[in-house]
Order: structure tokens, then C-alpha cells, then sequence
């Protein structure tokens, strides 16, 4: 599938999903038609996923669509090149996330958004964890890196936390 035809697939997805929660409905398996569903699968997403970018746009406004679509390239490329297209079978248990208040280099929540970016980079996220929720906002605000750059940022850096530690130190001094 081409770049841009996976791309106009992903926005229409999103906008049905925008449309659906706007009239009201709140299930992902219900928002979105088979067939989406059949093609998210595709390029490594779930309905469930495509729904929490939906709920939160329509609820604060964050993350668009184009955030949305940068994250989902992002996703779609580690599951072709390095999954080779194949979903992994393992789920994140949101227990074994690092609690929200732990921090590393007085980073707090930085252990947990971390964990998150492996699972969602691998599509082990289970369906109450999102990767770009409200928390996650918040942090990568304060460090001025967005949802998409931290995900490759992480993928980039594989199992090493301190290089992704150091780039979040170098983000702040450039943002200051």
C-alpha cells in the first residue's frame, strides 16, 4: 500500500471516528466499520488506539489528526520493517508500567512515558494505556519534543534509556 493511499485511509478513519464520538458513540469496535478495522490492522493500529486519538481530540482539542498520522507512520514503519508485518502476541500489563510519580534525572514521569513508547512501537499496548494521553502531553510539552518525535526518539534508541534521557536534557536547553 502506498504512503499517501495509507494516509488518506488513516484521515478518513480518524474523520468517521471524529464524526461518530461527536453523535455520541464511545465504543472503538462500534465506531469504526469492519473494513477500517481490517485496514488500521495493517499498518499496526487497533481500533482502540484510532479511538483514544479521537476522544482526546474531540474531548481537549489534542492530538489532530496530523499528529495522529505522524505517530501512526511512525508505528506502521516499526511493524513492517521490524515486525515484518507481523502483531506481536504480547499485551503490556498496565501494572508493570513505572507508577506515574517515579522519575529519572528529576524527570518524573519520564520511566513511565518510556515504557509506553517501547510497547506502543511494538503494539503490545493494552486497551486502557494510551501512548499520547493527557499525562503524556503534559510531559513532552514541558520538554518541547511531540508525541511522533519521542516514539522515534525511542525507537532510535532502542534499549538504551540514557540516550533517550540526554536527548529530553538537550530538548530542554533548546527550548530555553
Amino acid at each position: 500500500m502506498s504512503d499517501s493511499n495509507w494516509e488518506k485511509k488513516f484521515e478518513n478513519a480518524f474523520n468517521i471516528g471524529v464524526r461518530a464520538y461527536q453523535s455520541g458513540e464511545r465504543n472503538a469496535g462500534r465506531m469504526f466499520t469492519n473494513r477500517d478495522q481490517v485496514f488500521l490492522s495493517t499498518i499496526g493500529c487497533t481500533a482502540q488506539e484510532l479511538f483514544d486519538f479521537v476522544e482526546d481530540y474531540c474531548d481537549a482539542g489534542e492530538p489532530d489528526l496530523a499528529t495522529a498520522l505522524a505517530t501512526a507512520a511512525i508505528r506502521r514503519k516499526y511493524f513492517l520493517e521490524v515486525q515484518h508485518g507481523i502483531p506481536s502476541q504480547f499485551q503490556l500489563d498496565p501494572q508493570e508500567l513505572p507508577p506515574k510519580q517515579d522519575e529519572v534525572d528529576g524527570f518524573r514521569w519520564l520511566p513511565r512515558i518510556i515504557a509506553k513508547a517501547r510497547a506502543k512501537l511494538r503494539g503490545e499496548l493494552d486497551a486502557t494505556t494510551m501512548y499520547g494521553c493527557g499525562g503524556d502531553r503534559a510531559f513532552l510539552d514541558s520538554v518541547g519534543i511531540t508525541i511522533p518525535q519521542f516514539l522515534q526518539l525511542v525507537w532510535d534508541a532502542d534499549q538504551d534509556d540514557r540516550r533517550i534521557i540526554e536527548a529530553v536534557k538537550d530538548s530542554i536547553s533548546a527550548v530555553r
